[in-house]
């Protein structure tokens, strides 16, 4: 992908140029855009030009999130066939990494697009379809882990709320007689078993508690009182016969037959395909000049209404998703199911690198994993050559406490104090309640550019009862 730079002004330049012109940011008398001296340059960012940006950002992020969703499968079949402590270890690294990319790409739901709305139709042609899109098979939280695998019975434990729903074996990879073969097929077909929107089979969680297991303390016990650790699955889980490593076991000191231990292995290969599968459907549509989403997002006569997508989604990711039920909800619940990434602890990276998401959106920028940096048109040049100069300045300094405030979640977990400990600890919860009021407030300045560029969205606050009215 090319970076988008020909038509990225800084905002300084839009606006010394617009001034030197005597334009206002409209187009001149004659229709054509407003030009400034002999070099031809155009004095303005068009709505156009932000959603193309828009658009072409939204390919390179989850082309991101599914090189590194290839990366993780590799290193995940290497630990599968040799189980050793330092592959075990690598495969969390690359479930990590992968993270980083696909948490920036939750600004681009909440906007009928193909993470929330991507399927087939009856010719196997994609198409969207609201609601029935891949996010949940991808990112679904809270889970419940008792569908997959082992667990170890505790106070406030996620359970499906239809006990019912469980495989007569207890969960799929103990119970060889339901499911003789796990394949990602099987995987897809048991996903929310028994309508109950708990049981999540596939996506980053599922991999995430095949990896860590439950977030227990240190000794494997559950106390309100949490320790600064995460998950502690050994690498003994996945020991077989094959590996010549030692015993198959189902937690600690549970020895088991060596076949437990292979499906353990196959559900977290399974699940990785499925991954790279999901996100493969979401790139394809974004692709820029092919996919057709894409296509159908940067038509001309779309171009209004999809400038409105692009800032509902920032306004819901922020106000319902991201402050009210990914935050909200496990502050005042000090719940630790409730938090995104439970069981690796990384919950401190999902809030960060979604308020990031929206930065990115606002300011027309991403950074890919290779380091190559993508610029280009913005909200924020759009808005300033609209005539909005002092609220193109004011969202920006709300987006950028927001960023200073989620910062300093992401700093103490890496200081020790991860979410789960951060909720419970009075000095601890200050950051995180003062990043919710920094993502709602914000939320009340994209309500305004809203306004100012006369788009018309549905309601930015209608995805959590967090809040009252």
């Amino acid at each position: 992908m090319k970076k988008i730079a020909n038509f990225a002004l800084s905002s300084l330049c839009v606006a010394m140029l617009a001034a030197c012109s005597g334009d206002d940011g409209k187009d001149g008398a004659d229709g054509a855009p407003g030009v400034s001296g002999e070099s031809g340059v155009s004095t303005y960012v068009t709505e156009k030009d932000v959603v193309v940006t828009n658009a072409q950002h939204a390919y390179a992020v989850y082309a991101d999130s599914l090189i590194a969703a290839k990366q993780l499968k590799n290193v995940i079949e290497q630990f599968v066939a040799e189980p050793s402590e330092a592959n075990f270890s690598a495969a969390k690294n690359a479930w990590l990494d992968a993270r980083e990319p696909y948490g920036q790409s939750e600004v681009y739901r909440f906007r009928e697009g193909p993470i929330d709305n991507l399927t087939r139709d009856d010719n196997g042609n994609p198409v969207l379809v609201a609601e029935e899109g891949p996010e949940g098979a991808i990112n679904a939280w809270p889970l419940a882990e008792a569908l997959i695998d082992y667990t170890i019975d505790m106070d406030g434990a996620q359970l499906p709320e239809n006990p019912a729903s469980l495989p007569v074996g207890g969960n799929i990879i103990a119970d060889l007689a339901e499911f003789p073969d796990i394949t990602k097929a099987l995987l897809a077909e048991q996903f929310e078993r028994g309508d109950d929107e708990a049981n999540v089979t596939s996506g980053y969680h599922a991999i995430e508690f095949l990896l860590w297991g439950q977030d227990l303390n240190a000794d494997g016990s559950y106390t309100p009182n949490r320790d600064y650790s995460a998950g502690y699955r050994k690498v003994n889980d996945y020991y077989t016969a094959a590996s010549g490593m030692g015993e198959c076991t189902s937690g600690a000191d549970n020895v088991v037959d060596s076949v437990i231990c292979e499906r353990r292995g196959d559900y977290l290969i399974a699940a990785a395909d499925l991954l790279i599968d999901d996100l493969q459907g979401v790139v394809d549509a974004w692709t820029p000049g092919s996919g057709f989403h894409y296509v159908e997002f940067t038509k001309d006569e779309n171009v209004k209404a999809s400038l409105a997508k692009i800032l509902e989604g920032m306004g819901r990711l922020s106000f319902g998703e991201l402050a009210g039920e990914r935050m909200s909800i496990a502050l005042r619940t000090d719940s630790q199911e409730d938090e995104h990434s439970c069981f690796s602890d990384n919950t401190h990276r999902d809030i960060f690198l979604n308020a990031k998401g929206i930065q990115n959106a606002f300011n027309g920028a991403y950074q890919r994993m290779d380091g190559e940096t993508l610029e280009g048109a913005s909200i924020y040049d759009l808005l300033v050559v609209d005539g909005s100069h002092e609220l193109a300045n004011e969202l920006r300094a709300a987006i950028e406490d927001t960023m200073a405030k989620a910062a300093v979640i992401d700093t103490n977990a890496k200081l020790g104090y991860s979410f789960d400990v951060q909720i419970q600890n009075a000095d601890l919860k200050q950051p995180v309640t003062h990043t919710i009021e920094a993502l709602k407030s914000q939320t009340q300045v994209i309500k305004q550019a809203i306004e100012a560029l006369e788009v018309t969205t549905g309601d930015l606050e209608q995805d959590t009862d967090e809040f009252g009215s």
